[in-house]
């Protein structure tokens, strides 16, 4: 029979062989988890250089300011998840597969981007600005928001523009829709290219309804949509979209 001297000499090394299969399990446990990955649809994009104006018009005079207004999307996906379509009515949040930040956040940071690299405009966002400027107020509403791996990103978005200031002449609104749909490979990377690619379009046809209005007199009347975003709208009266 051991003595007592013996089992209380074994008891620390129990606790310690114990100790050390815990901590074993554990990080065999945590190593186990699958690792979370993070998108965003501003990194790696590289600002396009302003074009020229269209149909000859005058460029507007810099600086150029904008104000691009908080981004609604649809509730089904403004989350953190990545939401893809599998099928009919079905969709899947991917757990590991996550925006960087809030979607909204992300097409509203792409938009600024892309409309103030096209513009070489000013953001002025939350921001004071000159007394006498004008500043063209952006407001966007993503109606979808359509991620099918493999397929496409599609980008809805109904979007409007109004100069403010004294020197904006018409403070009529301009309001526009764009569809934009691009085809992308296998792969979440490859999805998220494809949104930026589309988001990219829509930024473009906002540009060139604020380079119009910057570059018209004051009588000239109201603005018209981007030829894109009316022939997008047209077609998708056709369909019932």
């Amino acid at each position: 029979m051991q003595s007592f001297r013996d089992r209380a000499r074994r008891a620390p090394l129990a606790a310690v062989l114990a100790s050390s299969l815990a901590a074993a399990l554990l990080a065999g446990c945590a190593s186990s988890l699958p690792a979370e990955r993070f998108y965003s649809l501003t990194a790696g994009a590289v600002p396009s250089a302003a074009r020229a104006a269209d149909g000859g018009a005058a460029p507007a005079q810099a600086p150029l300011y904008i104000e691009l207004q908080a981004v609604t999307v649809p509730q089904q996906v403004s989350r953190n998840q990545l939401v893809v379509t599998r099928g009919a009515g079905r969709v899947e949040l991917l757990e590991q597969e996550r925006w960087a930040a809030p979607l909204a956040s992300e097409i509203g940071q792409a938009l600024s981007l892309g409309v103030t690299s096209e513009l070489g405009a000013i953001d002025v966002f939350r921001t004071p600005t000159p007394e006498q400027a004008t500043v063209y107020r952006v407001s966007t509403n993503v109606q979808r928001f359509e991620s099918v791996p493999g397929q496409y990103a599609l980008v809805d978005a109904v979007w409007s523009v109004r100069g403010i200031g004294s020197n904006s002449g018409s403070s009529k609104v301009l309001t526009c829709r764009s569809m934009a749909e691009e085809r992308v490979a296998p792969g979440y990377d490859a999805l998220v290219a494809g949104h930026r690619r589309a988001v990219a379009r829509i930024a473009a046809d906002i540009s060139q309804a604020i380079r119009v209005q910057a570059s018209a007199a004051p009588a000239a009347g109201a603005a018209a949509c981007p030829a894109a975003a009316q022939s997008t709208a047209q077609s998708a009266a056709r369909t019932g979209a």
